[in-house]
């Protein structure tokens, strides 16, 4: 009994602080959600109501004062301004002394074609048809050329010399009258386009590509090299000991007919040997057929299709299409790989070796990667390195590429970047007040002539 009358007695003097401090937080809190006056005050003073955004009409605005209507979202003006700049650079096409360059001289090129472009076209802009482009380069564009044509309002190019060394270098390559004509200059069938960030490297070579394709070329351009190697279904072949990527095989395969079609109906397979089947995507390895029989007379593009029909078939028909492609000689072939530094290091893909770990899959030991990588042998071939994937820097050095087939790109010049900030100014990316010589030699040394950057900060000249 005395015990209980000690814990009553416990409780009823707590329960007062318990119930002061209870008060003292609720006051604290209603304190924090009564609106101040200016004077730090809220007494006399009345709560306003929310203004609600969705209650006003059109005809509310039109009755309001400026100030009193609400500001636009930045979204909404980028939109207008975007709108208002395409207007004027609409109006701006009918006139044609808005094309100025440099030192007063024309912007863009009247060169009809990239095939007909000269020396005297460097450092000129030369226009191209956007359904045109997708019609030759249906694989897809570079993301720097789709970036540029959208924020310049215009599908247009720089013209660089780089790019009409390299053009005439394979003109000579396939053409060996053409060879012996030339002065002190040494032909390369297999180019390896290095260089820093953003220097054009992927861009020079869908303007390549789009060239040779004009002049009648069989050309397999792989616009996204990273790919072969990346996600989908792998399996390890016991017969070649490397992996077969089916998925990426057929899509390969699709995208070898977008362009070269009507081209492959025309050339018939030199290689008559069976092709070995391996698993299929998903569906595992075929029943009652290990090899798919290659008749005489058949063609490269029903070869194709047979691939692209049959997953079982894919990769050993993406094998077989490399040899095949060396022994075509009615039409010169140009193999045309972007992203090529992928193919020199590791996969996403893993091959477990214990229960607790797996060893990771070299883009080598890719069935696709091994049939294209190599570039010891005599068929005309380009490959470009792309360091916005983050692959690293490999060495001088690399398995199965000539020694001497690197060359550097460089980034833009004084007398380039001088052309690109006009150019720029043409466009209605930087303000003709604030344009000046001083500013935009600012931007490039500020840039290093990194084209991306300087794009970027043309519209911040002040």
């Amino acid at each position: 009994m005395l015990l209980r009358s000690l814990l009553r007695a416990t409780t009823g003097a707590a329960s007062p602080l318990r119930q002061s401090q209870w008060q003292l937080t609720n006051c604290r809190n209603m304190a924090s959600k009564t609106p101040k006056a200016k004077g730090g005050s809220s007494k006399g003073k009345k709560t306003q109501p929310k203004f609600d955004k969705k209650t006003q009409s059109k005809s509310d605005l039109k009755d309001k004062k400026p100030e009193e209507v609400l500001v636009a979202s930045p979204e909404s003006i980028a939109k207008q301004d975007a709108e208002l700049r395409r207007r004027l650079l609409a109006e701006d096409e009918k006139n044609p002394a808005l094309d100025v360059g440099p030192n007063g001289r024309s912007l863009f090129t009247s060169a009809p074609s990239l095939s007909s472009l000269t020396d005297n076209d460097v450092n000129h802009y030369f226009r191209f048809s956007m359904k045109e482009l997708n019609e030759v380069l249906p694989e897809g564009l570079p993301l720097g050329m789709v970036k540029e044509f959208e924020e310049s309002c215009r599908s247009a190019l720089l013209v660089r010399r780089c790019f009409i060394e390299l053009r005439d270098n394979f003109r000579q390559a396939a053409d060996p009258s053409l060879a012996a004509k030339s002065k002190g200059h040494k032909v390369k069938k297999q180019i390896v386009l290095d260089g820093l960030l953003s220097c054009g490297k992927s861009t020079v070579l869908a303007m390549l590509v789009n060239w040779a394709r004009k002049e009648g070329w069989l050309v397999l351009y792989v616009p996204r090299g990273r790919d072969w190697a990346l996600g989908g279904l792998f399996y390890k072949n016991p017969e070649t000991n490397l992996w077969d990527t089916p998925v990426q095989a057929v899509n390969i395969l699709k995208d070898f007919l977008k362009f070269n079609k009507s081209l492959l109906e025309g050339i018939t397979c030199k290689i008559l040997d069976p092709i070995p089947l391996g698993e299929g995507a998903g569906v595992g390895w075929p029943k009652g057929r290990d090899k798919m029989q290659i008749l005489e007379g058949t063609t490269l593009s029903q070869l194709v299709e047979a691939g692209v029909k049959d997953s079982h078939a894919a990769v050993g028909v993406v094998v077989r299409l490399r040899k095949e492609l060396s022994k075509v000689t009615s039409v010169p072939v140009l193999i045309a790989i972007d992203q090529y530094n992928n193919w020199f290091t590791f996969t996403d893909f893993e091959e477990p070796v214990t229960d607790r770990s797996v060893r990771p899959i070299h883009a080598r030991e890719v069935a696709t990667v091994n049939a294209f990588r190599s570039m010891m042998h005599d068929d005309m071939m380009v490959g470009a390195f792309s360091h916005s994937t983050a692959v690293g820097k490999l060495r001088q050095e690399l398995p199965d590429v000539p020694t001497d087939a690197r060359i550097f790109l460089p980034r833009y010049n004084l007398d380039e970047a001088a052309t690109v900030c006009h150019y720029y100014l043409r466009q209605r990316l930087a303000k003709h007040d604030a344009f000046t010589e001083e500013n935009w030699k600012k931007i490039f040394y500020l840039s290093h002539g990194n084209g991306t950057e300087m794009r970027y900060l043309v519209p911040f000249m002040r």
